[in-house]
């Protein structure tokens, strides 16, 4: 089968490290089920793979590819819980589990004609979405749903500040947060995304680092160093960041005299669980939900996709047809 595999690291060029070629099906695995995948998204943790960054260099070569939605064998329409994890092991959450694998990281992902994954992380497809809609979903849509309800208990009438609202999670959240009846704002450095923003659902949408008509109970924090201190001065005291991204840099300033004295809530959040997940799934379903997609390309172009991800030239997610 063709798939775009990760065989080296290069922090500098990291698209030099990715080619497209045959690699033999995948093996069949008692308790796991083969998925003949139809579409699936990039994400920033495919660059951070081939960069080297956060990826043990002995899992190389891997397919990349996080984000699946496929056909079973059955012939069922799926998408893919993309972590292969114990819920036992993190005292009943996944995304507790010390050994937790997302897909791509020490199994293969999802830029592939076929995958095989643990048969409990194939949920049934929102019937109103095409392939390349429900391959957004995974690890963006999963990670934003977490992030607002689970960790940040956002609730109708709740104030919500995204922060970079074009990424795959801040979008998603914009739309999320809406729907559950939230005033959203959203920030980006361009007027083009600030409108995309509009268009998913936020009540208003500002330039990076503008000052907001009022605090926020929650912020949903992707962005990290070049946001925290806006994030920080537009919390209500007692008001909750959530934070699960840094693309801008891990290290700012940490003002802890307005944390302590606003007393306010700093939580980290990764992925989510398969409930979560599986909850995500129905509220897109029930809500009519559409992820936003910036381009479909075919796997021969996969390079292409990734080189305007790595360049900020995306306003939605980028998706690969197989």
């Amino acid at each position: 089968m063709r798939a775009a595999v990760a065989i080296a690291q290069n922090l500098q060029d990291p698209l030099s490290c990715l080619q497209v070629k045959d690699v033999p099906d995948p093996d069949q695995q008692l308790g796991w089920t083969t998925v003949q995948v139809k579409a699936s998204s990039l994400n920033m943790h495919d660059l951070w793979t081939l960069r080297g960054v956060g990826h043990d260099p002995k899992n190389i070569p891997i397919i990349l590819g996080c984000d699946v939605a496929g056909v079973t064998e059955d012939g069922r329409e799926v998408v893919v819980y993309p972590v292969i994890a114990d819920p036992d092991a993190g005292f009943g959450d996944e995304t507790l589990d010390p050994n937790r694998n997302l897909l791509s990281e020490s199994h293969d992902g999802g830029f592939a004609e076929y995958i095989s994954v643990p048969a409990r992380c194939v949920l049934d497809k929102p019937a109103h979405l095409s392939f390349e809609e429900a391959a957004c979903l995974p690890v963006a849509w999963s990670t934003a749903y977490r992030m607002l309800f689970t960790q940040g208990q956002v609730q109708a009438g709740d104030r919500v500040l995204v922060q970079g609202a074009s990424g795959g999670v801040a979008s998603a959240a914009i739309q999320l947060a809406s729907a559950a009846g939230a005033r959203v704002y959203a920030t980006s450095r361009t007027a083009e995304k600030r409108e995309l923003a509009l268009s998913l659902g936020a009540s208003e949408a500002f330039e990076s680092g503008a000052r907001l008509p009022e605090r926020v109970d929650v912020v949903i924090e992707t962005v990290g160093e070049a946001t925290w201190a806006h994030s920080l001065r537009c919390l209500r005291p007692g008001g909750a960041i959530v934070i699960a991204g840094t693309t801008s840099g891990t290290s700012p300033e940490a003002d802890l005299g307005r944390i302590f004295y606003n007393q306010l809530r700093v939580l980290g959040s990764t992925g989510s669980t398969r409930t979560e997940f599986a909850r995500m799934l129905r509220v897109v379903e029930q809500m009519k939900l559409r992820p936003t997609i910036d381009r479909v390309l075919p796997l021969e172009q996969i390079h292409e996709g990734f080189a305007a991800m790595e360049k900020g030239e995306s306003a939605g997610k980028i998706v690969i047809k197989l």
